[in-house]
């Protein structure tokens, strides 16, 4: 039986893009149509990928503005990031530029596991301020992985974690490779 291993993973991005619903539909599996705004939540899921078991602990954080000052418990003991925007509100892309660039800055310019979302797909026909193809340039500007969702689709938001636990192991195994120096 595989080890349970632990990851702890925040939820950032600006008011109302959704990410409360992606945390409820990925633990819960169903969507709430509505609900009180979050000041901060905690979620927790089993679950396998591959081999391996993982404790899943998600925090939903508060909307963020580009003049959040990003607390120390957002960086310290944290393995991975969604970060949402909304593809109906251009504001939710810009801020969620500044919030990956204050994470990289706070944690030391290293390489932090990042799923970019643009939520709300299904509303994209009506109302749609921010195409696809912007939110996949600057995923890969980052180099982190870009998903267009919504809160509403099971498999996708189901997905978004288990990409994002996919390039947590990613970068954790890329840290330790590729030296010959050895203690003596």
């Amino acid at each position: 039986m595989p080890t349970l291993r632990h990851r702890k993973v925040l939820i950032l991005g600006y008011r109302a893009v959704g990410k409360t619903s992606l945390a409820h539909q990925f633990v819960e599996g169903k969507f709430v149509e509505c609900y009180e705004p979050t000041v901060e939540s905690t979620y927790s899921k089993v679950v396998v990928v591959g081999k391996d078991e993982f404790q899943l602990q998600l925090v939903d954080t508060a909307g963020q503005d580009e003049y959040t000052i990003l607390p120390h418990s957002f960086i310290i003991g944290i393995h991975g990031y969604v970060l949402v925007y909304s593809v109906t509100s251009l504001q939710s892309f810009q801020v969620v530029k500044t919030l990956h660039n204050k994470l990289y800055e706070s944690r030391g310019k290293t390489r932090m596991p990042v799923v970019l979302v643009g939520n709300k797909a299904d509303l994209a026909l009506r109302s749609r301020e921010v195409r696809t193809e912007e939110g996949k340039k600057l995923a890969e500007s980052w180099g982190a992985i870009f998903l267009e969702s919504s809160a509403k689709e099971s498999q996708v938001t189901v997905g978004i974690f288990m990409k994002l636990l996919e390039e947590i192991d990613r970068v954790d195994n890329s840290y330790g490779r590729s030296t010959s120096c050895r203690l003596m």
